[in-house]
C-alpha cells in the first residue's frame, strides 16, 4: 500500500503471468486529467496498430508525396477522361506536406519544390521537418507512420471524394428533371 497526495492505493507487483495493469493518471485540473488521458490512449492505440501491423511509412508528407509522385508519372499512359482523377488525387495529396509546411512557417513554394525534386530523383523518403518546416529525410529523424493509419486514410478520402461526387452527380439529374418536368407542364 502506497499514498499518493491524500489517497491510499494498494498495489500488486511481481505477479506471474500477470494479464492486466492499471495507469494511475493525476493531473492539475479537470481538463489536464481529460488531456493526459486522452494522450495515454492515443498512444496505447497506436502501439496496439503497430503491434497488429507493424508495417511503417516515412512521415512528414513523404508518403503523400510518393504517390502525388507515381500518379503524375502515370497519368499520361492513361487514356481519355479517366486521367483527371489521377491529376486532382495526386494535387490533393500535396495538400498534407504543404499544410505541415505552413505549420511550420516555412517558405511553402520553395519547400514543396525541393521535395518535388527530391522525389522525382527516386529519395521518397523525404518530407517536411515538423519543426524547422525544411525538407528532411524523414529516415534519418526517425519520423515513421502505421501502414494501417495512412492506408485507411486514403481509402477514407477517397471513398468521401466519391460520395460527394455521386451526391453532386444526383442533385444535378434531379435539377435536369425538375427543368424538363417544367418545360413539359
Amino acid at each position: 500500500v502506497r499514498k499518493i497526495g491524500d489517497e491510499y492505493f494498494a498495489y500488486l507487483e511481481e505477479c506471474k503471468d500477470a494479464k492486466a495493469c492499471t495507469v494511475i493518471l493525476r493531473g492539475g485540473s479537470k481538463d489536464v486529467l481529460n488531456e493526459i488521458e486522452r494522450n495515454l490512449h492515443d498512444a496505447m492505440q497506436v502501439v496496439r496498430n503497430v503491434m497488429f501491423d507493424p508495417r511503417m511509412l516515412p512521415g512528414g508528407g513523404a508518403t503523400e508525396l510518393a504517390l502525388c509522385d507515381a500518379l503524375s508519372r502515370s497519368q499520361d499512359s492513361i487514356e481519355g477522361i479517366s486521367k483527371w482523377p489521377y491529376a486532382a488525387i495526386g494535387q490533393a495529396l500535396e495538400v498534407i506536406p504543404r499544410t505541415l509546411a505552413q505549420n511550420c512557417g516555412s517558405n511553402v513554394i520553395r519547400t514543396l519544390t525541393e521535395l518535388r525534386t527530391k522525389h522525382s530523383e527516386g529519395l521518397h523518403t523525404w518530407g517536411v521537418n515538423g519543426t524547422t518546416g525544411e525538407p528532411a529525410d524523414m529516415t534519418d529523424l526517425q519520423i515513421w507512420e502505421p501502414y494501417c493509419v495512412k492506408a485507411q486514410t486514403l481509402k477514407t478520402a477517397v471513398e468521401s471524394s466519391n460520395l460527394i461526387l455521386r451526391i453532386d452527380e444526383s442533385e444535378e439529374h434531379t435539377s435536369e428533371l425538375q427543368s424538363l418536368r417544367c418545360i413539359s407542364y
